[in-house]
């Protein structure tokens, strides 16, 4: 029998060694090809699963030390992988993900070329990042960043005759390769100041006195590096190119896990290393980010005509829901970032699916372009209404429960602490939400609903393969949000006290007592068991509802009078009222119909949002710069 502390490293090294036999064996023999891709997928999806157990149920922390180089007189020497509640909740989002992108992707790739090739980067992306997630040391996570992201960037190209593949991969290697240098540099500035890698030895020096300016700059850069590979604004940029012009299997595995691993860097950064979430200037910075985050990305969202496309600004508005959770620092926000992420991973990943499947059937993703298609592909449409329904948070999908706690611990932060800011969070929240709702409506309607385009009559449902990680999502999206309380029970609360629980980390790498030794504490200590629902909340909520509601209704009234037809902008006739008598026509309300209104309204807005996205990417480059430099200005200022 296989001991199960092994598991961690066999999972991460098939993928790597199947990625090896798919370039050799594989190249011109489809079944080979297809079978080593997919042995090696589930086999590092087995070993994952199987730690649960162990992990999750029984509380333990594996530790497992590179050719056995364990600890010399309590100084960490070699490479270790340690895993604890949170990175194997973050390692089973990440193997669920690529496992069933790799069942999507035998019958959605059929057609391409070069597919020894495809399989080869598809696994070393799952390596990387499923190697990212499992690392105790912070050199060794950076090197798997850089497999992470240069397997991305080249399965962003790989479909290079398309339009904008190359532009898209090019805006990803410039700003991810600015991220991970930034990276480095904060690896190494924290090598300098401390004489080590291991991050319970990082956790257990820097937890036992007052952060320095240099940790703090290492601090800046490393928050910064992560930031770009979880795509948080003004991060975000290389994301929506790349999304839209990969292969709908790889965009899935963006969404799912690829960011995810950003975001795991930054709660094993903040909370870990740096112990750094028990102060306030640090708990607002986060939270600002998650809120301008969740903003932008929807209501970029909104003004999108291309289905992948917008489910791209989608993922960057529904990361801003886990940052901010996170930023919260209580157990309940940062078990409701948790919750969110998990179930980003389900409803997203199923939205990209369903987006692949209407592109594989119809040959565009274009909402102008589409529409009937409920009656072609219903259960295409079924799977596409789950995950609408879950993302948008509407019960008893698993969207609704996230988003209901990450109400809820924002509204919780606003009262002990009696800032107004996080009583403005939740507004932000809700009103996201409801924004979300309309974008979905506008892709179900122009979509899956109306007229069928001549063109699209002989469109049909996709194949079984296609179809069978889509069911299995969509179960996922139903299941996890009926039974919210058993997730949050097995799943969210060992990963929210395994991040709170520093000592335990540390001592499980470097001994026991090691942490007591270097006087160590766990800063954090609130983490009690909870219902999801709060009655007393619901009339809480319906206040904040209303407050949104009038303000959204309120600044659209000061908007229309600005941007008024009198201003001389040209009529359309296809927005002309109706009294009768007039030549009947059809009119397709397409992806840039539904809400032409509110547009027109918050033309302002998103005029100055598009001018900003000018697609050159020095501009963007800068962004990264700047904000970067803003990070580490406030840091050295504010954190210590």
């Amino acid at each position: 029998m296989f001991d199960y502390h092994h598991f961690p490293v066999i999972a991460v090294m098939i993928l790597f060694l199947g990625a090896f036999l798919v370039e050799i064996f594989g190249a011109k023999n489809k079944a080979v090809r297809n079978t080593i891709a997919i042995v090696v997928a589930g086999i590092s999806t087995v070993c994952i699963y199987a730690l649960i157990k162990p992990v999750f149920f029984d509380g333990e922390v594996i530790s497992y030390w590179m050719g056995n180089w364990a600890p010399v007189s309590g100084y960490a020497i070699g490479i270790g992988y340690e895993v604890d509640a949170l990175n194997l909740f973050f390692a089973l989002l990440t193997v669920t993900t690529f496992f069933l992108s790799g069942i999507y992707s035998i019958r959605y790739m059929e057609k391409d070329e070069h597919l020894g090739h495809y399989y080869t980067l598809f696994l070393m992306l799952s390596g990387g990042v499923l190697g990212l997630v499992l690392t105790g040391d912070v050199f060794n996570m950076f090197v798997m960043i850089e497999i992470m992201t240069f397997a991305a960037v080249a399965l962003t190209a790989f479909r290079n005759r398309s339009f904008g593949a190359l532009e898209g991969a090019f805006k990803y290697l410039a700003l991810g390769s600015i991220g991970s240098s930034m990276t480095l540099a904060g690896i190494a500035v924290l090598y300098m100041s401390c004489h080590t890698l291991n991050m319970a030895q990082l956790s257990s020096i820097l937890g036992s006195q007052p952060l320095n300016p240099t940790t703090v700059f290492a601090f800046a850069l490393m928050f910064a590096g992560l930031a770009v590979k979880a795509f948080i604004v003004p991060f975000h940029t290389p994301a929506a190119d790349a999304y839209m012009v990969a292969p709908t299997s790889v965009s899935m595995m963006f969404s799912g896990m690829v960011n995810k691993a950003g975001v795991y860097g930054m709660i094993r950064l903040c909370y870990t290393i740096f112990h750094a979430m028990d102060q306030s200037s640090l708990q607002i910075l986060l939270v600002a980010f998650g809120c301008v985050t969740m903003f932008v990305g929807v209501t970029m969202a909104l003004a999108q005509h291309d289905f992948k496309r917008l489910l791209a600004f989608h993922s960057i508005s529904q990361i801003g829901y886990v940052i901010t959770a996170i930023g919260l620092s209580t157990a309940v926000g940062l078990s409701a970032g948790l919750f969110h992420a998990m179930n980003h991973t389900l409803f997203k990943g199923l939205l990209f699916l369903t987006a692949g499947a209407v592109l594989k059937a119809t040959g565009t993703t274009n909402l102008d372009k589409l529409g009937g298609l409920s009656k072609k592909m219903p259960l295409t449409t079924i799977c596409f209404l789950v995950g609408a329904f879950s993302i948008s948070g509407l019960p008893p999908f698993n969207g609704f429960a996230s988003k209901w706690m990450v109400y809820q611990a924002a509204y919780a932060k606003a009262v002990t602490t009696g800032n107004f800011f996080y009583a403005v969070v939740t507004i932000v929240a809700v009103v996201v939400s409801v924004m979300t709702l309309a974008s979905f409506i506008k892709v179900t309607q122009a979509c899956f609903f109306g007229q069928c385009p001549d063109s699209l009559k002989d469109t049909k449902e996709v194949p079984f393969s296609m179809r069978l990680p889509m069911w299995i999502l969509s179960v996922a999206c139903l299941a996890s949000g009926v039974f919210y309380n058993f997730v949050y029970e097995k799943v969210l609360y060992p990963a929210m006290v395994a991040t709170l629980n520093t000592v335990k980390y540390i001592d499980s790498m470097m001994g026991a007592g090691y942490s007591a030794a270097a006087g160590v504490q766990n800063h954090l200590v609130d983490a009690p068991r909870l219902s999801v629902w709060d009655p007393i909340s619901w009339l809480l909520l319906f206040v904040i509802c209303l407050v949104a509601i009038c303000l959204v209704v309120v600044l659209g009234d000061k908007t229309r009078g600005r941007l008024s037809d009198a201003e001389g902008e040209p009529q359309d006739g296809k927005y002309a009222t109706f009294f009768g008598g007039e030549h009947a026509l059809h009119s397709h309300v397409g992806g840039s119909d539904l809400f032409w209104g509110f547009k027109k309204d918050f033309k302002g807005y998103f005029n100055v949002v598009q001018g900003a996205h000018d697609g050159n990417v020095n501009t963007y480059a800068s962004w990264v710069v700047i904000a970067t430099a803003v990070i580490a200005i406030f840091m050295v200022i504010f954190v210590k």
